[in-house]
């Protein structure tokens, strides 16, 4: 399957688009479920100190992670900051905008948990941003290795490799289903919800980046995001497991 070829500056503003309509669908997103819950406007002061803290800690997480991704750009004499500064990386938005948000409810005393609404917009944001990582084809790197199969896709190389974008979209749509079917249980023990997207994504990143190219190999020959999977999934499954056994009792 011969995928769209754009030129190297086409395939950066294209893939910045749709980050944008990521971000912006996502936000909107976020404000028609609150509105729909009858929830406080975002300028609220708490709701406001959670979402400037879910974008910050994004931000951050976006940047920390792509570096331990990519720490041979640091070898230049001379690094490309442009290159550095374009980076991004969707596991290090979660885990980043997680802690964000945790921080922002510890100073403003919010305690109930804010995570549920979140999932539809980040089941949204990622599929938009997928497309633009797709349309990027190898000035992205997000593709996968050559393979064999018959939906592999030359993205110019005249090589066919795993759509890995694709199969991104297809995860998290799928984990959306999910979690939308089981619902009602889940409505039980908020924050439940959010706790078993990101837990199931982070596994399927690691899993799927076995498929990558791998731009610095670490220990064992796992990428930067792989490790970064493992280290999160570590401290963060036994609050799901938790949780999800307080749901099963009631």
């Amino acid at each position: 399957m011969k995928g769209l070829v754009l030129p190297a500056a086409t395939a950066q503003w294209i893939h910045l688009v749709f980050e944008w309509l990521a971000l912006a669908g996502g936000v909107q997103l976020y404000r028609w479920q609150r509105r729909r819950a009858h929830q406080p406007a975002l300028l609220q002061p708490g709701s406001f100190a959670v979402v400037v803290g879910c974008i910050l800690g994004a931000a951050i997480g976006n940047k920390l992670v792509f570096w331990i991704e990519m720490p041979h750009l640091w070898q230049g004499v001379v690094p490309d900051w442009r290159l550095i500064a374009s980076g991004q990386s969707i596991v290090g938005g979660l885990l980043g905008g997680l802690l964000g948000v945790e921080i922002a409810k510890k100073i403003t005393g919010i305690r109930r948990s804010t995570g549920d609404q979140f999932i539809l917009p980040l089941v949204v944001g990622t599929i938009v941003g997928r497309i633009g990582c797709f349309l990027a084809g190898l000035n992205d790197g997000t593709y996968g290795v050559p393979t064999t199969l018959p939906w592999g896709v030359d993205f110019g190389d005249g090589i066919p490799r795993h759509p890995t974008q694709v199969y991104d979209m297809l995860f998290v749509l799928g984990a959306g289903a999910l979690l939308w079917r089981w619902r009602a249980p889940l409505a039980r023990s908020p924050g439940l919800a959010f706790k078993l997207y990101l837990a199931s994504y982070l596994a399927w990143r690691f899993a799927v980046d076995g498929i990558k190219p791998v731009p610095y190999a670490y220990a064992f020959g796992l990428s930067g995001i792989q490790w970064v999977c493992i280290v999160a999934l570590v401290c963060y499954l036994p609050f799901v497991f938790l949780q999800s056994r307080e749901v099963v009792r009631t």
